[in-house]
């Protein structure tokens, strides 16, 4: 199907906006053609005065066809004026309306793919369909598109005219009209692909400049700016060579179709005025029949522009809708799950998983937490305990088993209800660029000033919150850079304290803070855990030596489990990991 087509397909809602604006086109270019047809009528009065075609009319007085001629040039161009203004606005506020609606669905659609879809997928790229693709698309829409309708609206009223005025000269001068139309296609065909390589090529060129400046810290570190600037030189020389094909192409349309104009232009000139000197038509048609020509073909010159735009538009539109379009892999329909009514039992079943279909990362894994406990997972890095959060969390779908909440498969369940059920601190915390007590409501927007207050305080983070210049209400900067990590952590903690869930999980929150945050984590810990179900990954042992399970696992599979001094006296892989980083036992 055709991009334009499935766009309009998509976006029903905006057809009667669009066939309007279409309408304020072609009526605006209807009274843009008048003028011409009026320097004929006037020629004709001037040289046939009582005979010419308003006398035929019925406005005899040649001074009466005049005045006439005067109150209808002013009604000409007054509507002509009316819609161009009219088509300005409607084709704008359907760019914008469009723009605006498709920007957000396709984010709204990237927001609920798969984790494993991003797996594979240049963020800069993504940025350069949701931002730079819809924009080429809005600028599209402001102009080219009324370039078209105008061109079209030319091509039949002058033809009409040229064919009541003069049949057989029409048939001779609007000859190239199909030959341009055609050829101009026949460009198209050829550009599409290219503009496709154009876009692509933009897209790396974002995702290696976002991928740079999210790890402008690591570049200055190593000194890698030169190796950086010639990794970004690359991909722009690639962006260049890509689009100067196009260029090359969309620029050979202008002189084919200057020829062709001229073509058309000497056939009216010569032709019509042979006619016109033996009588076959008045000096005031030829002139309307030059003037005409001029108008209708002249503007054929712009195609290669409105071609070069169109092309441009149509690989974008192509590129959102396909994103727009992307199957979601994990649906989120499901049953109801009131958190509420959450115990916090969580049941693995004989689970699966692997990342590539391949490798196994998760085998046989059959674990019940019960509710209400505090559960450590312990092994060594790429041993499977953070997929089994992704699991619990279904980031991932297993490849075979079940994974449950008080009986019932979260396979089953409402997606966003799950997650609403669940408080999750990840080692790396993602923070928005507001405020800190905007960082705590995350996903909490009604919660109070006294709620967010005392969830800090659970979360120990308080004291260095009200340090801060300017408090709770202090920016953190994008992604939290203004605040150190262990202010990070207690930040992530202290927003799943205050969203109060029954299921709370620890994802290596203090593997990159020091002694003192680790500690008062800690000790969070042990007063939010009373009464809910905690999951801590760790993989410094004092963080869950503590906890009333803890489960050991190496290379995707359980292979001990108990308390701390049970795994201490057994002797084995928790043993050993325990003297390695105590140099004790017990």
């Amino acid at each position: 199907m055709h991009p334009l087509k499935k766009l309009f397909d998509h976006a029903r809602t905006y057809r009667r906006d669009a066939w309007l604006a279409t309408l304020y086109s072609s009526l605006n270019k209807l009274f843009d053609v008048l003028p011409e047809v009026l320097i004929g009528v006037a020629v004709d009065v001037v040289v046939s005065r009582q005979d010419s075609f308003l006398a035929r009319l019925g406005v005899v007085e040649v001074s009466s066809q005049l005045a006439w001629l005067g109150v209808l040039t002013v009604l000409i161009w007054a509507g002509e004026s009316l819609f161009q203004y009219l088509y300005s606005v409607a084709w704008r506020d359907l760019a914008q309306n469009l723009q605006h609606r498709l920007r957000l669905e396709a984010y709204a659609h990237v927001q609920r793919l798969e984790l494993s879809w991003f797996e594979n997928r240049s963020s800069g790229n993504l940025l350069s369909v949701m931002n730079d693709d819809i924009n080429q698309m809005e600028r599209f829409l402001n102009t080219g598109a009324n370039a078209i309708i105008q061109i079209v609206m030319s091509s039949l009223l002058i033809a009409a005219v040229f064919f009541a005025l003069a049949p057989k000269l029409a048939l001779i001068s609007l000859l190239p009209v199909p030959l341009i139309l055609w050829g101009t296609f026949w460009f198209q065909r050829r550009l599409a692909p290219r503009y496709a390589e154009v876009r692509e090529a933009a897209g790396r060129i974002n995702g290696r400049l976002n991928n740079n400046l999210y790890g402008i810290a690591t570049i200055k570190s190593y000194a890698a700016e030169d190796f950086e600037a010639a990794h970004v030189a690359a991909a722009s020389t690639e962006y260049v060579r890509t689009n100067a094909a196009a260029i090359r192409l969309s620029s050979a349309i202008t002189p084919v179709i200057r020829m062709a104009i001229l073509a058309g232009f000497v056939v009216t000139l010569v032709y019509g005025g042979w006619m016109a000197l033996h009588g076959e038509i008045a000096v005031g048609s030829y002139s309307v029949l030059v003037y005409l020509t001029q108008r209708l073909l002249w503007p054929f010159t712009g195609l290669a522009e409105i071609a070069d735009l169109y092309q441009r538009s149509m690989a974008s539109i192509e590129r959102v809708l396909n994103l727009i379009q992307t199957p979601i892999g994990i649906p989120y329909a499901g049953a109801a799950l009131a958190r509420d009514a959450v115990a916090g039992e969580v049941v693995f079943r004989n689970v699966d998983f692997s990342y590539d279909g391949q490798r196994p990362t998760l085998s046989a894994i059959d674990l019940t937490l019960p509710a209400g406990r505090t559960i450590g997972f312990v092994g060594s890095t790429g041993s499977g305990k953070s997929t089994l959060i992704k699991l619990l969390l279904r980031f991932y779908v297993p490849g075979a088993g079940r994974v449950e909440i008080d009986g019932r498969d979260i396979g089953g369940l409402d997606l966003q209800d799950l997650r609403r059920a669940i408080g999750y601190v990840p080692q790396e915390p993602f923070l928005t660029d507001g405020s800190v007590a905007e960082n705590i409501a995350y996903g909490m927007p009604h919660a109070t000033p006294a709620q967010i207050e005392a969830a800090a305080r659970a979360a120990e983070a308080h004291d260095f919150i009200a340090a801060l210049p300017r408090g709770y209400a202090t920016p953190v900067g994008e992604r939290g850079q203004k605040l150190s990590g262990g202010q990070r952590q207690r930040i992530a903690l202290a927003r799943a304290i205050l969203k109060d869930p029954p299921i709370l999980i620890l994802d290596e929150a203090t593997s990159a803070v020091d002694n003192e945050t680790e500690a008062a984590i800690q000790r969070s810990l042990a007063r939010v855990a009373q009464g809910r179900t905690t999951l801590v990954i760790a993989h410094r042992l004092s963080t869950v030596r503590h906890a009333d399970a803890i489960h050991v696992l190496e290379h995707g599979q359980v292979v001990e489990s108990g308390t701390h001094d049970q795994l201490l006296a057994h002797g084995g892989a928790y043993a050993g990991l325990w003297r390695l980083q105590t140099g004790e036992v017990g």
